[in-house]
């Protein structure tokens, strides 16, 4: 590998790695095993770095590999799990105690309920509605069409309401 591509891969990494790091942790639910399908995700994108090419953002092309390694790991015969992020709630400037405690109990009861869909409505509504990428960058990822996406996002939101209903959940609280 040249040193262009060297120096290209660890900027990549150093900026990246955090990020497909809880990509895959909410995928597996697990730090372990996160870590070990982040390192699996940097080596092939260290042999295949000279293949971007720039169609998509960069953040975009590593989800994919990333989703890829994730793929064959399932494949290996272990299961993919929806991680619930409770301890990882998102704080802003300074709420108050009560304001935490209802905001971790609302997360948690979204992504339990986001855990009980089918694994294509999971990874969409991660890519779309919490990690945020396009239509278009979606569909890079999952290697879908965009109208694909569109319409099981349509299906995913569809069933992540009738799950919360099932729950007893308020959707408008949760959602």
């Amino acid at each position: 590998m040249s040193d262009y591509y060297s120096i290209h891969f660890q900027k990549v990494y150093e900026e990246y790695s955090d990020k497909v790091f809880g990509y895959l942790l909410l995928l597996t639910g697990k730090k372990e095993v996160a870590e070990d399908l982040t390192q699996e995700t940097f080596l092939r994108v260290y042999k295949n770095i000279h293949q971007f090419n720039g169609d998509s953002q960069i953040f975009t092309w590593l989800v994919k590999i990333a989703r890829n390694v994730a793929i064959d790991h399932l494949r290996r015969g272990r299961r993919l799990r929806f991680f619930s992020l409770d301890q990882f709630s998102v704080q802003s400037s300074l709420p108050s105690p009560v304001e935490i405690i209802v905001k971790g109990e609302k997360t948690s009861l979204l992504y339990k309920a986001i855990k009980a869909l089918k694994l294509s409505y999971q990874e969409v509504l991660i890519l779309r509605k919490i990690k945020e990428f396009s239509i278009r960058e979606t569909a890079l990822i999952l290697g879908w069409s965009e109208s694909k996406v569109k319409i099981t996002t349509s299906r995913a939101m569809a069933a992540l309401k009738k799950e919360l209903k099932r729950r007893g959940e308020l959707i408008e609280e949760i959602i």
